[in-house]
This record gives structure tokens, C-alpha cells and sequence, in this order.
């Protein structure tokens, strides 16, 4: 049996060629997201005028993108220890694979460096977020039993799309999201179908181009060991 590796001629283009599927892929179930008929209704979408409607998109993006990067750099992703720096690499390079699909999709310039700060500013304060995510977790789970290893995992597991999704929502409502439950609920669902997918291919359970871009790691690796 052969393995399917993509003939990458540097580490360097795997890497790009990964990030930029990673972003595709969140740009993809961000607009997936955006059409849905109960999310629209949710917001009143039809009420609203282009801007709100643009700004309401851009927030999905950019938290697909954000939520991509969490997960790259999530210390329960089960990889193997020699995949870690790529990873870390990986992750470095989504803003500018997104930054770069923009280009050329023919936004200019002055977007792009709007596009750059946003996503720095949500990376920010989604990546704070989640040491509070994972406190309230883990409080409402040790006031019905003691916290066991089994529980923890499935707090630390979760952490990444809660966060993200609290924040999301937080930022569609513009700060506003009292009796606005069901939005969430919208919102989450489909934030973690994307974040099961993309953790799914990345830990080699599907059998995708990005997982084929981790075997082509993988192969580099043994490559380089067998020189030594």
C-alpha cells in the first residue's frame, strides 16, 4: 500500500499550502454559518443594512480563522511530539494564508491591514478568554462531583470553540446579548462541527489534503533520520 503524499518541493510550501487550506476550509463554514436560514432570523438579517450585515460575516470569519489557530496550538491535540513544531509554524502562518486569499479574491490593501489587526485583536481576546472559559467549567463540573482526569479532559477539550463562540456571539450582539440564548446555541453548533472536522484532520482521522501534508511530514521526518 502506497501513501498518498502531495509533491511538495519544500517544508516551507507544505506549510503555505496547509494554511491556506486551513483558512479556505474557515472562510467555507463561516459563509455556511452566514446563509443559515434560523442564524439569519436570529439576527434579523433582513432589517439590517450592508454594513451590519458585512460586519456580521467578517466577525464569523475571522473567528473561524481564530479557532483554527486555537486549535493548533491546543496541548491536548494528539499529534506526535515531532509534529509540534510544525504545528507552531502552522499556526504563525494562518493570518497571512487568510490575509493572502483576500488579496486574491481583490481586496485592497488598506482592508488587508484592517483584516491583519482584526485578527490579532480576536486572537487576543480569545485566547484570554479561554483560562476563564475553562475556570467556569470546571466550577460548575466540581458542584455536581469531584473532578476526576476524564473530566478534565473533556473541559480542556471544549475550551477552544466555547471561547470563541462566547466572544463570537458577544461581538455579533455588539455587547447586547440578553435573551439572546438561542443565537448562541445557533452559533455554537456549527462552530464546533468545523472545530471537530479541522481537529480531526489534523490528528489524522480523515484522510484529506491536510492530513496527507502530515504524512508528507511524517515522511520528511523519517527521510531525514534515515541520513543520519
Amino acid at each position: 500500500m502506497t501513501t498518498d503524499i502531495p509533491p511538495f518541493e519544500s517544508f516551507e510550501q507544505m506549510v503555505a499550502t496547509t494554511a491556506a487550506a486551513l483558512v479556505q476550509a474557515a472562510a467555507h463554514y463561516a459563509f455556511q454559518l452566514y446563509c443559515d436560514k434560523g442564524f439569519r432570523r436570529q439576527v434579523n438579517f433582513d432589517n439590517l443594512d450592508k454594513v451590519e450585515q458585512d460586519r456580521i460575516f467578517n466577525e464569523l470569519v475571522v473567528t473561524h480563522v481564530v479557532l483554527v489557530i486555537l486549535i493548533l496550538e491546543a496541548p491536548d491535540l494528539r499529534v506526535p511530539r515531532e509534529f509540534r513544531d510544525y504545528l507552531t509554524l502552522l499556526k504563525d502562518k494562518i493570518p497571512k494564508a487568510h490575509v493572502d486569499n483576500l488579496r486574491t479574491l481583490g481586496v485592497e490593501g488598506e482592508y488587508l491591514r484592517q483584516w491583519e489587526k482584526l485578527i490579532d485583536l480576536r486572537y487576543g481576546e480569545y485566547a484570554k478568554d479561554r483560562h476563564e472559559v475553562r475556570s467556569a467549567a470546571m466550577e460548575i463540573q466540581a458542584s455536581e462531583k469531584p473532578l476526576d482526569l476524564d473530566d478534565l479532559s473533556k473541559i480542556q477539550l471544549m475550551v477552544p470553540v466555547q471561547a470563541v463562540t462566547i466572544g463570537c456571539h458577544h461581538h455579533i450582539c455588539r455587547g447586547n446579548t440578553k435573551g439572546r440564548d438561542d443565537l448562541f446555541k445557533l452559533t455554537l453548533g456549527p462552530l464546533t462541527k468545523f472545530y471537530v472536522d479541522i481537529r480531526g484532520r489534523l490528528e489524522g482521522i480523515k484522510t484529506t489534503p491536510l492530513t496527507r501534508a502530515r504524512h508528507a511530514l511524517k515522511h520528511m521526518i523519517h527521510a531525514k533520520r534515515k541520513k543520519k
